[in-house]
This record gives C-alpha cells, structure tokens and sequence, in this order.
C-alpha cells in the first residue's frame, strides 16, 4: 500500500466519520426543534390558560360587588320602610291632635 492510498484511506474514513457525526447532529436538531415546538405549544396553551383564568377572575370580582349592591339595596330598603313607618306614626299623632 503506498503513502497516496493510505491518506486515501484515512482521508476516506474521516469523511465517513464527519458524515455520520454530521447525521447525528441532524437528528440530535430535529429532536431540539421538535421540543422548542411543543414548549411554544404548551406557552401558547397557558396563556390562553392565564387569560381565561382572568376573565374568570373579573367576572367574580364584578359578581361579587353585585352581591355586595344587592346585600347594601336590601338593607337600604329595610331602613326606608322603617323610617316610612316612623313618619306615619308621627302624622298619625300629629292629625290625631
């Protein structure tokens, strides 16, 4: 074997070899890409998760100061009728006079 066939051979083989470095690496690209794609998925999933849940959020807060108004409405009525009844003693007093 001269020198010319043996560089040959090694040059051959290192070429190979990058080619099957080169091939892994490939693979080793697709496999990152493919989870940066569902990591974006799951992002995007949780945003719309997050903003539903704020939705949520807003609309019990707006429930909730409902309920307070109905709670403060009935208890504003009950002090009317009270002070209605109030003043129709007094007229009663007063016309029985």
């Amino acid at each position: 074997m001269t020198d010319n066939d043996k560089i040959l051979t090694h040059f051959t083989t290192r070429v190979r070899q990058m080619i099957l470095q080169y091939n892994e690496l490939k693979n080793e690209n697709e496999e990152l890409y493919a989870m940066v794609d569902a990591r974006e998925e799951e992002i995007k999933r949780l945003k719309a998760s997050l903003e539903q849940s704020k939705k949520d959020y807003e609309c019990l807060k707006t429930a909730k100061m409902l309920e307070i108004s109905d709670g403060d409405i009935d208890s504003a009525k009950r002090r009317l009728s009270g002070l209605i009844r109030e003043v129709n003693k007094c007229i009663t007093l007063l016309s029985g006079k």
